[in-house]
């Protein structure tokens, strides 16, 4: 979730990824027609523990907003609350309300996903929230998931704890895994102050208002107890402002410490710079005091009973950079451990750090002890040189800076790289903004090439929902949440995708299907998924960008794309063994021109990939 200082609401196919992970002859992806089917939701302890022991780098990931993806139960549109706009939160014709996904909806697109080639679908937080809130003019509701009150239960909106269950059990049926999108930095806006109780109060900062004086350097003093250290012995609140629960909310979070003042750090309004950005509220949202003792506890047993009760495969963490590093060097070997105790060795965590500053994101998995973080780098760097912004040195750049990370190459093997998101918008709308003036053939061609860049770069791809059927959207946050069936909000309903309008769920989209063929070619080569990377070609302008996967018995696999509109003729440096070659996708030069020495041509923004072969 990324907020400014405004208030925002932040196929069936023939051959799935999975099937071929599973040991599978590898076979074309036929994407067919539009499925809605509810697969068998058992499986074999043998086949659950076989998806369990698949390495993070073995995913594509599929990001979904579980109230724009799919409507499997209109019984809860309300969410159990009267159906009132302002009281459930349901408007299916305003980008920042319900509009009536669920769960039961989830489950019933799998197949849909699953034919993608996905092998695990992230879910936006489906953790119950304050249904709606407001900010000076803005209202809006917590579609988005980001405004938890209890944080044990599914929000009524999306269905209930058995809805919960049979989707994670239906997708492990599958061999898909499940990821939950988590937040520990702050709950919905529910904390009042006195000085401000109808705006929001300005951030107050530890110098100024230390914890032990009762608003400021000169008041009382008060924690007097306090070490400065053990936040356990903070008695009072009341340091920066005066903080209150309303009537009739005293009651309105679970567990029941989250509603004690005292578990928060009742600074006011983060600038989002220096300490604000760790104690600071977002948009009045209330900052748990996450050095507290018992907010640590509390939310490894909150996030511990998930893995345990559900059997989830990975967490994405919310917000990571606004927590202090303390908190997640504890919490983190937690939620492990709770998953190896479940028989999940391969438990996936990511953090969200947005920065596109390789040194920025790799800090947290030195300090924060974090397995791996969003590479926000690499969705900037990938989008701008398949927009024809950069030159393709840029990605050499990127992964050069691979070094900075914990484990180095190993830990930039299991970041989830993307496209775009829910907040920054989509990719589509970013090769639309760099090229105004271009014809939808070549959009749909530069969005394509980004793709390519993800699926077959190191790290983990990551699927926006919606991306595959050309979703491109007029910016983020809400403009970049559309419904993916037959959309009653008009913002939505007069986009015309890229590669032109299909049904709903179409598996016939131009970009569904290169999607398709993308995981398909990825699942069916090892070296694509775990393969060590070596730039082989890129230059300062638009053209040849050219990596080698080089697998552990001295095999090649080659890489290449071009980012410019003209064809791209070149000799690229490979392995000085790598003599005779296949075709895995394109027209592939049989023969090495020399050791060390391999001819390609790459169609104008297209990709080739090809495979050198034993002597």
């Amino acid at each position: 979730m990324i907020i400014a200082r405004q208030w925002k609401s932040r196929t069936r196919a023939v051959l799935t990824a999975a099937t071929l992970l599973a040991g599978a002859s590898p076979l074309p992806v036929l994407a067919q027609t539009s499925v809605q089917t509810i697969a068998p939701t058992t499986t074999t302890p043998d086949a659950l523990n076989a998806l369990r022991q698949r390495p993070p780098q073995d995913e594509v990931i599929y990001f979904l907003l579980p109230d724009r993806f799919a409507n499997g139960d209109p019984s809860n549109d309300n969410g159990g609350y009267a159906p009132e706009r302002l009281k459930s939160g349901f408007d299916p014709s305003d980008t920042d309300f319900y509009h009536g996904g669920d769960l039961a909806g989830v489950t019933q697109r799998l197949d849909y996903i699953q034919g993608l080639g996905a092998t695990a679908v992230w879910l936006a937080p489906v953790f119950k929230n304050k249904p709606v809130q407001s900010h000076g003019n803005y209202t809006g509701a917590a579609h988005h998931g980001y405004w938890i009150t209890d944080f044990t239960a599914v929000d009524p909106h999306f269905g209930d704890e058995a809805a919960m269950r049979a989707l994670v059990e239906a997708a492990h049926a599958r061999g898909m895994k499940v990821y939950l999108d988590i937040v520990a930095n702050h709950t919905a806006d529910v904390i009042r102050y006195r000085e401000c109780p109808d705006r929001l109060c300005e951030y107050r900062g530890r110098a100024d208002y230390p914890y032990t004086r009762r608003g400021g350097v000169d008041g009382a003093p008060i924690n007097e107890g306090f070490d400065g250290r053990d936040f356990s012995r903070l008695t009072r609140p009341d340091y920066a402002y005066t903080p209150y629960v309303p009537a009739g909310e005293e009651n309105a979070k679970t567990p029941a410490w989250l509603n004690d003042p005292i578990h928060y750090h009742n600074r006011g309004e983060s600038t989002f710079a220096g300490e604000s950005g760790l104690d600071g509220d977002f948009a009045g949202l209330d900052d748990l005091l996450t050095e507290d003792p018992v907010v640590v506890q509390g939310m490894i047993d909150i996030f511990g009973g998930w893995i345990e009760k559900y059997g989830i495969d990975g967490f994405r963490i919310d917000t990571a950079r606004h927590v202090n590093p303390e908190f997640w060097q504890a919490f983190i070997p937690a939620m492990l451990e709770r998953a190896r105790a479940k028989g999940i060795p391969n438990f996936h965590i990511f953090g969200e750090v947005y920065d596109h500053d390789p040194a920025v994101t790799a800090r947290f998995t030195k300090v924060d002890d974090y397995p791996a973080v969003l590479d926000f780098p690499f969705q900037k760097t990938a989008v701008d040189v398949a927009s024809g912004k950069a030159g393709t040195d840029a990605l050499a750049k990127l992964f050069a800076a691979d070094a900075l990370y914990a484990e180095g190459a190993d830990t930039a093997a299991i970041l989830p790289t993307f496209l775009g998101n829910h907040d920054m918008g989509r990719v589509g709308f970013f090769v639309k903004q760099a090229n105004p003036d271009a014809d939808d053939a070549e959009l749909l061609a530069r969005v394509k090439l980004a793709h390519a860049l993800m699926m077959f770069s190191r790290g983990v791809p990551t699927l926006y929902y919606g991306d595959e059927q050309g979703f491109a959207g007029a910016g983020g946050y809400g403009n970049s949440r559309q419904d993916m069936w037959a959309s009653r909000t008009p913002v939505y309903a007069s986009e015309v995708p890229l590669g032109g309008r299909h049904d709903a769920y179409s598996t016939e989209a131009p970009l569904y299907r290169a999607i398709a063929e993308m995981a398909r070619i990825r699942a069916a080569e090892p070296a694509l998924r775990h393969g060590r990377q070596e730039v082989r070609a890129a230059g300062d302008a638009p053209g040849l960008f050219a990596v080698s996967r080089l697998d552990e018995t001295g095999g090649e696999t080659l890489v290449l794309f071009n980012s410019s509109t003209a064809p791209v003729t070149a000799q690229v440096e490979v392995e000085p063994a790598s003599l005779r070659w296949q075709s895995v996708r394109g027209d592939c030069a049989a023969q090495a021109s020399a050791p060390a020495s391999y001819a390609v041509r790459i169609a104008p923004l297209d990709y080739l990939i090809c495979k050198s072969t034993p002597q």
